[in-house]
C-alpha cells in the first residue's frame, strides 16, 4: 500500500506540497467571517499563503456533514493532486449524544458499555463528516487539582489499559474502510501529561524511567496494541525534553520498540513550544527536533512549513524523512477509503436521523446510572414516590451537566433534575425546585427561596458542584472544594434538621469538607452527559441500583494530593491503630488514608464475601492458581457488584505498591441470590520493571485481596516457584 501511495502521489510532489500535508489548520481558516467553530488553545495568525492552505492536510474542528462536504469539494477542486482532507476533532465522550466525561465511565467498571459510547460517538461524528477523534485520553492522574482529570479514567494503570482498549474497539472497530460509520482514533498524551507538577496544566513533569514504564505507559500501550491510528504528543517534557521534541520517547520507544507505524500527532502548537520550553532557539530548530522524533503532523503553527525546507537544503534533514511522514498520512486516508470516497460517511440526510437520536440517548442514561457513585447513605435514600422533596442548588435545574469537552452537545437539551424527578414522583408538585445559590454567590433571596422550598419538605436534596469550566483543559484549581457560597447553602439547610441529600455535580473527586460530613447521603453524579437527569432521578427514586465504584481516591484534604491506593509502604508505615509514635510516617493533623478510596461505591442493598480460597498456596510460572469468593446479596434489592481482585509482591528487588488491580468481575445478583466468583492469577500478573528495567516476576511471597473496594478486601497469600 505505501509503494503504491509513494508512486502514484508522493514522488510527483513538490517538497512544499509534501511538507503542507504534514500540516493542520483549525476550522477558522474555513469558515466564513463570524462563523467560527469554538476551538481550544492560542489562536495565533500563521501568515501561510493560499498555496499552502490548498496543499494542507487535516482540518481540526469542522463538524456538519454539509459543511465538511463544501469544504472538501472547494479543497478538492484546488488541490493539484486531488488529495483528500483529514477532518479531525475532539470527539472526547460524546458528538451530539454527550456521555457521562471519562472520569465517571471509569467508575462505571463496564469496558463494554464504553466501547459502545464510543461507538456511538464515532457514528455519530463520522455521519458529520468526521473521520479522527482526539480520544480517548489515557493519562494516569493522581492529583484531582488537575483539571484534565475529568478526561482520564482514573489513577490506575491496569484499570486505564482496560478502557483504552475498549474506547479504540468503539471508535475504529474492525474496518475502517468498509465501516464508514468509524473513526479513527487518536490516543493521548504521550506521555505522563497527568503527572503535570501541582496538578497545573501544562506543568513540568519529572520522573524516573522505571516509574514511567510501570504505571504511566502501560494504558497508552494498551491502545497501540488495539490498534490505534495515532498517538498525540503531551506538552510536558519527559526526563527534561519536550515531548514533542523527545526521540527517545517517541522514536526509539514508540515506533521501534512498540512497533507503531501510525501517525503522530503535535498537540496544539506544541511544536513552537519546544521554544518556550527551552529546548529550542528558534522555531526552525523546534522543526529540526520535532521531525527528527517523528511527529508527523504540525497541529497550528508553520513551523514545519516555513522552516522544513530550509533544512532539507542545508542537508540537516533528509527528505526521506519526511517522504515517510507523507506516507504514514496518506496511508491513513487510503485505510479510510477517502481517495475512492472523498465525502467518505457524510450525509446531511442521515445526520439527522441518528445524531441525537433517541437510542444513543438512552444508551447515555444507562451510562451514566452505572457511573454515578453512592458515597454515603444513612437511610435517606432512595426517595419514596409521596415524599414532599425540596430540591435545591445551582444544578437544580441546569443543564450544565455535560462537562468541558461537550464540544456539539447542548445544555439546553441536556435532560435536567428537577424536571426527571418530578416525572417520578408521585405528584409532580411534591418537588419543589430553588435555585438556593449559584455556583459561587449567594443573595439573601436566594437563601430566603431556599428556606421557602424547604420548610414543608420531607427531605431536602441538594444540587451542588463546580461549573463545567472550573475543570477540562486549563481547569486547574489550588482549592479543591465547593465553592465558599454552596458550602453556606449546605450548612443553612442542614440547620434545619430535615434528612438531607447531596448530589454532587463536578469534573474531578472534591475535597468533601462542608459536604460529606453534613449531609444524610451523598451521590456522585460527576457530569453525566445528556440524559443525566434522568438517570439521577432513576438513581434517586430506586427505580435503578447504585453500582458505580470509585476509579479515583476521593482525597480527605488537599494536603494529601497525590493520593492515591496503590501507593508503595515506607520504612516507618503508619499502623493501623494509634501508638502515640510520633516518628512514623503520617501527618499531624490529617489521616495518611484518603476519605474514600479506590473501587469505593455503595448500594441500596448490601454484599457479603465468604469464603475465600486459593487452589494451591504455591505456584510455577507454567502453572496457574485459581482464586474464589463467594458474593452473596444480603439485602433487599437486586442490585451489581464490582468484585475487585489485588495482589502485593510481599518482598520484591525494588519496593511494590501495597495493593495493585489485577482483575475485576461484575455479577448481578437478586436479593439473597449468592455467585461464586473466580479470578485465575497466572505469572504474567506479577511481573513487573525491575531496576535494570526488564520485566520478569520474582520469586516468593505474595499476598492477594478479594472484596468490594481497595480497602475492604478479604486477604490470602501464596508463594511463586521458579
Amino acid at each position: 500500500m505505501t509503494e503504491h501511495l509513494y508512486h502514484k502521489y508522493v514522488k510527483h510532489m513538490t517538497l512544499e506540497e509534501k511538507i503542507a500535508q504534514l500540516l493542520q489548520l483549525a476550522a477558522p481558516f474555513y469558515d466564513e467571517p463570524g462563523d467560527h467553530s469554538e476551538i481550544t488553545g492560542p489562536m495565533e495568525e500563521l501568515g501561510i499563503g493560499s498555496e499552502t492552505k490548498l496543499a494542507a492536510g487535516s482540518v481540526l474542528g469542522i463538524a456538519g456533514a454539509e459543511k465538511m462536504m463544501a469544504v472538501q469539494k472547494e479543497h478538492l477542486k484546488n488541490n493539484r493532486h486531488g488529495i483528500p482532507l483529514l477532518f479531525m476533532a475532539d470527539i472526547v465522550h460524546g458528538f451530539k449524544t454527550i456521555f457521562p466525561i471519562p472520569l465517571a465511565i471509569g467508575c462505571s467498571w463496564n469496558p463494554e458499555l464504553a466501547e459502545q459510547s464510543a461507538e456511538i460517538a464515532a457514528r455519530e461524528a463520522a455521519v458529520s463528516g468526521l473521520h479522527v477523534t482526539f480520544a480517548p485520553m489515557v493519562d494516569l492522574v493522581r492529583d484531582a487539582r488537575w483539571g484534565r482529570v475529568m478526561e482520564s479514567t482514573g489513577e490506575d494503570p491496569y484499570l486505564n489499559s482496560v478502557f483504552a482498549k475498549a474506547f479504540v474497539q468503539g471508535f475504529q472497530g474492525d474496518d475502517l474502510r468498509n465501516d464508514v460509520s468509524r473513526v479513527a482514533a487518536c490516543v493521548k498524551h504521550f506521555a505522563a501529561y497527568g503527572l503535570a507538577e501541582g496538578g497545573r496544566d501544562y506543568n513540568s513533569v519529572d520522573l524516573s524511567e522505571r516509574q514511567l514504564r510501570e504505571y504511566y505507559l502501560p494504558a497508552y500501550k494498551a491502545a497501540v496494541d488495539a490498534g490505534v491510528e495515532m498517538v498525540m504528543t503531551s506538552f510536558n517534557i519527559v526526563d527534561g525534553i519536550p515531548a514533542t521534541g523527545n526521540s527517545k520517547l517517541l522514536r526509539s520507544l514508540l515506533r521501534e520498540e512498540w512497533g507503531f507505524e501510525g501517525i503522530v500527532i503535535s498537540d496544539w502548537a506544541a511544536i513552537k513550544e519546544i521554544i518556550a520550553h527551552g529546548a529550542a532557539e528558534d522555531e526552525k530548530e523546534a522543526a529540526f527536533k520535532a521531525i527528527w522524533s517523528g511527529v508527523d503532523i504540525d497541529m497550528m503553527t508553520t513551523s514545519y512549513v516555513n522552516h522544513l525546507p530550509e533544512l532539507v537544503a542545508e542537508g540537516l534533514v533528509d527528505e526521506a524523512l519526511i517522504d515517510e511522514a507523507v506516507l504514514r498520512i496518506l496511508k491513513l486516508k487510503e485505510k479510510l477509503g477517502l481517495f475512492e470516497n472523498p465525502m467518505r460517511g457524510a450525509d446531511p440526510v442521515l445526520e439527522r436521523e441518528i445524531v441525537f437520536s433517541a437510542e444513543h440517548r438512552q444508551v447515555s442514561r444507562k451510562l451514566a446510572e452505572k457511573s454515578s457513585v453512592l458515597l454515603k447513605n444513612e437511610g435517606v435514600l432512595p426517595l419514596a414516590p409521596e415524599q414532599r422533596v425540596a430540591l435545591i442548588g445551582p444544578f437544580a435545574n441546569s443543564g450544565d451537566i455535560l462537562g468541558w469537552w461537550s464540544w456539539t452537545g447542548s445544555k439546553e437539551t441536556a435532560v435536567k433534575l428537577g424536571e426527571s424527578m418530578r416525572i417520578l414522583s408521585e405528584n409532580p408538585g411534591n418537588v419543589i425546585i430553588a435555585e438556593g445559590s449559584g455556583i459561587d454567590s449567594i443573595s439573601e433571596s436566594q437563601r430566603n427561596e431556599a428556606l421557602k422550598a424547604a420548610a414543608d419538605a420531607d427531605v431536602i436534596v441538594l444540587a451542588v458542584g463546580e461549573s463545567s469550566e472550573m475543570s477540562g483543559e486549563g481547569g486547574s484549581r489550588s482549592n479543591i472544594k465547593l465553592p465558599q457560597a454552596q458550602l453556606e447553602l449546605i450548612e443553612l439547610m442542614k440547620g434545619l434538621g430535615k434528612p438531607l441529600a447531596v448530589v454532587l455535580f463536578n469534573g474531578r473527586p472534591l475535597d468533601l469538607h462542608g459536604v460529606y460530613d453534613l449531609a444524610n447521603a451523598v451521590l456522585e453524579a460527576w457530569f453525566p452527559g445528556s440524559e443525566g437527569g434522568a438517570a439521577l432521578a432513576d438513581l434517586l427514586y430506586g427505580k435503578v441500583n447504585p453500582s458505580g465504584k470509585l476509579s479515583m481516591s476521593v482525597p480527605y484534604s488537599v494536603g494529601q494530593i497525590p493520593v492515591y491506593y496503590n501507593s508503595f509502604s515506607t520504612g516507618r508505615p503508619k499502623p493501623e491503630e494509634e501508638t502515640g509514635n510520633r516518628y512514623i510516617s503520617q501527618y499531624l493533623d490529617i489521616p495518611n488514608e484518603p476519605l474514600l478510596p479506590f473501587g469505593f461505591g455503595l448500594s441500596y442493598t448490601d454484599f457479603s464475601y465468604d469464603g475465600l480460597t486459593l487452589s494451591a498456596e504455591t505456584m510455577k510460572a507454567d502453572q496457574p492458581i485459581e482464586a474464589k469468593v463467594t458474593v452473596t446479596n444480603t439485602g433487599k434489592m437486586a442490585g451489581t457488584e464490582t468484585v475487585q481482585l489485588y495482589i502485593r509482591d510481599v518482598s520484591a528487588e525494588v519496593v511494590r505498591p501495597v495493593k495493585e488491580l489485577k482483575g475485576f468481575k461484575q455479577v448481578e445478583l437478586a436479593p439473597g441470590e449468592s455467585s461464586e466468583v473466580v479470578f485465575r492469577i497466572d505469572e504474567s500478573m506479577l511481573r513487573y520493571h525491575h531496576s535494570d528495567l526488564s520485566v520478569s516476576s520474582d520469586r516468593g511471597q505474595f499476598s492477594l485481596f478479594i472484596g468490594a473496594s481497595s480497602k475492604d478486601v478479604q486477604a490470602a497469600s501464596f508463594r511463586l516457584l521458579k
